[in-house]
């Protein structure tokens, strides 16, 4: 089977684009914060079954590239379809609350508001895979790793959110 370049080069856009999105978001996070997310991130009260920083930009990398992986799966079913548009407009509703949540937690210190928005966050992704699911099965499975870590990242959230009152 021949890959066209075409292909290859979808592939990496649909790869590219969330990992851009988290990278600007923790950008934009650390200046609005002024300062960087895992020294803040350190200052904190957190829960025992918390991880160390390091562990966050290697979980979201790998879970950047999931997603548009996913994403691509989906897309090249074609654009044009509504359920393919409809499916991926929940993956760009998604990406965009999770593009929101580090910079309301880190660089706001809004912690309940950036629980709410990971709640809403976790009601999008399972949504929008179900929704990858009725397209491509291969595509739905992809997201959940992602689905998983949101829910932990909600627990821990909330706790941090309550012990740092």
């Amino acid at each position: 089977m021949i890959i066209s370049v075409k292909e290859v080069i979808n592939f990496l856009i649909s790869v590219l684009i969330p990992l851009i999105v988290g990278f600007l978001s923790s950008v934009i996070t650390q200046l609005i914060a002024g300062i960087d997310t895992s020294t803040y991130y350190s200052q904190l009260i957190k829960p025992g079954f918390a991880p160390p920083s390091m562990v966050f930009p290697i979980v979201w990398t790998i879970l950047y590239i999931l997603m548009g992986i996913s994403a691509y799966k989906i897309l090249k079913k074609g654009y044009e379809l509504p359920k393919v548009k409809d499916a991926m407009f929940y993956y760009w509703l998604q990406l965009g609350l999770n593009f929101i949540w580090s910079i309301l937690f880190f660089g706001f210190d809004l912690r309940l508001t950036s629980l709410i928005t990971l709640a809403i966050l976790i009601i999008i992704v399972i949504t929008m895979t179900i929704k990858f699911f009725k397209i491509d099965k291969k595509a739905a499975y992809l997201n959940i790793p992602y689905i998983l870590w949101l829910l932990y990242a909600f627990v821990l959230n909330y706790f941090i959110w309550v012990i740092n009152k």
